[in-house]
């Protein structure tokens, strides 16, 4: 992953570190990150010394000197473009989760009114229906003249005169099911109108969220793209700064090797960590019977546990969020504990900060544009990057109590269209998989 110039692995670090630079440039667009081409930032970039002036420099006391302040100012340069990304992304990501609650309560408030309205159309249908029976069983309980039925009838009296009582109460029946009727009608007409004038304001925060995400997103990626960059340039730039003080002289060959042990070490650890989730899937799928998921192991229908432990919050309004809007589940797994992405996919989010109270935050796009969100990640703890593919099961973080936390546990959430919540349980109900 590092390189310096004057070999092909030099270019690979050149091209990885001018992209990430070009990354962040382009994102500065979006998101109001003060680096863009031409920037002070490109323009450092470009006086960063190079291995030819290192080694020119080394015989010359004055050269030396003027080459090490270069990659000290270098060193200072990039760890505050660092710094700078990193606190954009945590404003953005706050910005955007305060629009999202907005948007996530509006929506509930929304559907809540939508089903009350329902359900008092509902009601009046239903009265107006009872209106039409007891309407056909006047018309037969009886009518016409009461005493010419009377005379006509005299052995038949009784009934007529029941008849005629049973009309009267009747009638009765109808002019409070009419009442009944009438009020349901203009409750569910005005439940409406409410829910119509709430889907309106939902519009409107839905477009506020989609735009502070599309910003949080560009800044996140903006950060990590900035602290990528800082990390690979200071271990070359440490490394020419040994080549012009220590006793012992260091080259670019020796840096190079360098480059290569790590890289070798990064790839076996990577082999390494992926033969333990492939052995936890499988041990996982002999104890649940292959059918429950969890720890790499993945359901019929493609979805897996994203943690283990029990339920410690739940979706929606509850005791625990008072008048607050909970956007997910909360999953009881200890500190450090893994988690996996519960779905194959696409990360569109990860981002480090407190993002709204959530912490350390990761987004994932599935099949159809769900998205599943992970919260309160640990210190560090982000395994993926924006842009990542992931397979079903893959760990890509571990718990933390990270945000607006009192102890260690996962925050899931499940977007069905990519933005509007659902309740995590019965989606990976849904799914065969249960979350408790």
């Amino acid at each position: 992953m590092h390189a310096s110039r004057g070999t092909a692995a030099k270019h690979k670090l050149r091209s990885h570190s001018f992209r990430a630079i070009s990354l962040v440039a382009a994102l500065s667009l979006v998101v109001g990150v003060s680096v863009v081409a031409g920037s002070s930032q490109a323009a450092f970039a470009d006086d960063y010394p190079t291995w030819s002036e290192v080694t020119e420099a080394r015989n010359n006391e004055a050269a030396t000197q003027k080459v090490v302040d270069r990659i000290k100012a270098a060193l200072v340069e990039l760890e505050a473009q660092a710094v700078a990304t990193q606190k954009d992304a945590e404003e953005k990501g706050n910005i955007w989760q305060e629009a999202d609650t907005k948007y996530q309560a509006k929506s509930a408030q929304t559907e809540t009114l939508q089903e009350q309205a329902d359900v008092a159309s509902a009601e009046a249908d239903e009265a107006e229906k009872r209106i039409g029976e007891l309407a056909a069983r006047l018309v037969r309980a009886g009518g016409g003249d009461v005493t010419t039925n009377l005379l006509a009838n005299s052995q038949d009296a009784d009934a007529l005169l029941y008849n005629l009582g049973m009309s009267s109460k009747i009638s009765q029946q109808t002019s409070a099911l009419f009442d009944r009727a009438v009020q349901a009608r203009n409750t569910a007409q005005s439940l409406s109108d409410a829910a119509e004038v709430a889907r309106a304001e939902l519009e409107v925060l839905k477009i506020a969220a989609e735009k502070a995400f599309e910003e949080a997103q560009a800044a996140a990626a903006a950060a990590e793209a900035a602290v990528a960059e800082q990390q690979e340039r200071k271990v070359e730039f440490d490394a020419q700064l040994a080549a012009l003080t220590a006793e012992r002289v260091i080259t670019e060959a020796d840096y190079q090797a360098g480059v290569q042990k790590r890289e070798a070490e990064r790839i076996a650890a990577e082999k390494k960590a992926a033969a333990a989730a492939a052995a936890a899937a499988a041990a996982a799928a002999a104890q649940n019977g292959g059918s429950s998921g969890g720890s790499g192991s993945s359901s019929a229908n493609g979805w897996t546990k994203p943690a283990y432990g029990y339920i410690t919050s739940v979706y929606g309004y509850s005791s625990n969020y008072g008048s607050s809007f909970h956007k997910g589940t909360d999953i009881g797994a200890g500190c450090g504990a893994p988690i996996y992405a519960a779905s194959s996919g696409t990360v569109v989010y990860a981002g480090y900060g407190w993002n709204g109270g959530y912490g350390n935050y990761i987004i994932i796009e599935h099949a159809g544009g769900v998205r599943t969100a992970y919260g309160h990640i640990i210190a560090g703890g982000i395994n993926v990057s924006y842009g990542q593919s992931v397979a079903v099961g893959a760990r890509i973080a571990s718990v933390g109590t990270t945000g607006n936390s009192t102890g260690c546990h996962l925050h899931f959430e499940v977007r069905p269209n990519g933005w509007d919540t659902t309740n995590p349980v019965s989606f990976m109900s849904g799914k065969g998989v249960g979350l408790g």
